[in-house]
């Protein structure tokens, strides 16, 4: 070999061995548990973060999917199908996220979804949360399956809430909750409907049986099977929650009982868009529950186009599924979404480092969305439209 060729190979593999690229080159591992909010570079940073805290069974019931945990997997490989096409020479020095749902403007596209029992990941749960969108001036959907009940999160979010409803099985369960909920002041009702057939979540299973304590009070086994009556919003409520005999006609009798906005939270396909418009809806959120419902394959990036364009133009649809990304948030506004939800990152910053946590995941993700924005020629969200994005050629 060429002696000169020789040192300047030795020189390139000394270069790469001290550059933090080198781990991630050679396929190791090359995330380091950060220590405090602040130091986190992406989203990602806080998942071993929350793992480093959190016992096994949190940790699962969290990280869980259904079945062999494929539409988790999906949710993520679905932004790849799409490709963004930047536009330059545009004026993008005073970037603009604010949007509008139902008359209200929103400082920015993303929310919080609405995950159950977040004392399980914090002392505060939910509570934190709450601050931390208030903060951030960030919509949060408060769960049913809340550890703290839903007058106290809006006390301490200060502003209106949106309430997640997993409908109780019996009616009178449900017109008492819808009323308590109205009366804390909810002006919009998601009511979540891709869990009324059950699920199987193995993961999680798997993860409660490692730990030692006794779990069945704040889990489920893998095919369902807690009793929920003590949740704080389902006390006095007896029967359970997520009714496998309801249909269109159960949204028909949602939208008589209350004067909230009624969103319905799981749908997939066109026709059930269709079918939603055609039952008064007021919003969609096409959701598969972060994979935690069906095991079915596919992303919600990927289903959210056929969504849009059933719905409409006069029903705003919103998305949540596999966000980690400010680019993935662009992808699915240029799809059409209104709004994009994150579960799991802001439960990893909850889980590490309480309220600063979540507001630290709120600040990244803005901050990554307003960076793609600049960077594609459309400084407000009313810019982003379809011909910023392209479907990604199929590789054999």
């Amino acid at each position: 070999m060429n002696p000169s060729i020789s040192a300047s190979r030795r020189h390139f593999l000394r270069f790469l061995a001290a550059s933090p690229l080198f781990p991630r080159v050679m396929g190791q591992p090359s995330r380091s548990v950060i220590a405090h909010a602040k130091d986190a570079v992406d989203l990602m940073d806080f998942e071993e973060a929350a793992r480093q805290v959190l016992p096994p069974a949190h940790w699962g019931y969290m990280a869980s999917g259904v079945d062999d945990d494929l539409t988790i997997k999906a949710n993520r490989d679905g932004f790849q199908r799409f490709q963004l096409r930047p536009r330059r020479l545009v004026d993008v020095s005073k970037p603009d996220l604010k949007t509008e749902i139902f008359g209200t403007v929103w400082e920015s596209p993303i929310f919080l979804c609405p995950v159950g029992g977040q004392r399980m990941f914090h002392a505060d749960g939910e509570v934190a949360v709450a601050r931390a969108a208030k903060a951030k001036k960030t919509t949060q959907i408060l769960s049913t399956a809340t550890s703290i009940p839903v007058e106290d999160v809006a006390h301490a979010l200060g502003s209106p809430l949106w309430y997640q409803l997993y409908m109780p099985n019996r009616w009178e369960g449900t017109e008492k909750l819808v009323r308590r909920v109205e009366e804390a002041g909810c002006p919009v009702l998601v009511w979540t409907v891709d869990l009324l057939a059950g699920r199987n979540m193995e993961t999680a299973e798997r993860f409660r049986r490692l730990d030692t304590r006794d779990c069945l009070s704040c889990h489920a086994t893998a095919r369902g099977g807690r009793a929920v009556d003590e949740l704080p919003m389902l006390k006095g409520i007896p029967g359970g929650m997520n009714p496998a005999a309801a249909t269109w006609e159960y949204l028909d009798r949602l939208k008589k009982l209350t004067k909230m906005k009624v969103l319905i939270k799981g749908i997939d396909t066109r026709e059930d868009a269709r079918l939603a418009r055609e039952h008064g809806i007021d919003g969609i959120i096409v959701s598969n529950h972060g994979g935690r419902s069906t095991e079915t394959g596919r992303g919600t990036i990927e289903a959210l186009g056929e969504v849009v364009d059933a719905a409409g133009s006069q029903i705003p649809v919103l998305v949540d599924g596999g966000f980690r990304r400010g680019t993935d948030v662009f992808k699915a506004l240029a799809l059409g979404a209104r709004g994009v939800g994150i579960g799991r990152p802001y439960i990893w910053g909850l889980s590490a480092f309480g309220q600063e946590g979540v507001e630290q995941v709120v600040d990244i993700l803005h901050a990554e969305l307003q960076l793609t924005m600049r960077q594609c020629g459309t400084p407000s969200i009313r810019q982003i439209t379809g011909a910023s994005l392209m479907a990604a050629p199929t590789r054999l």
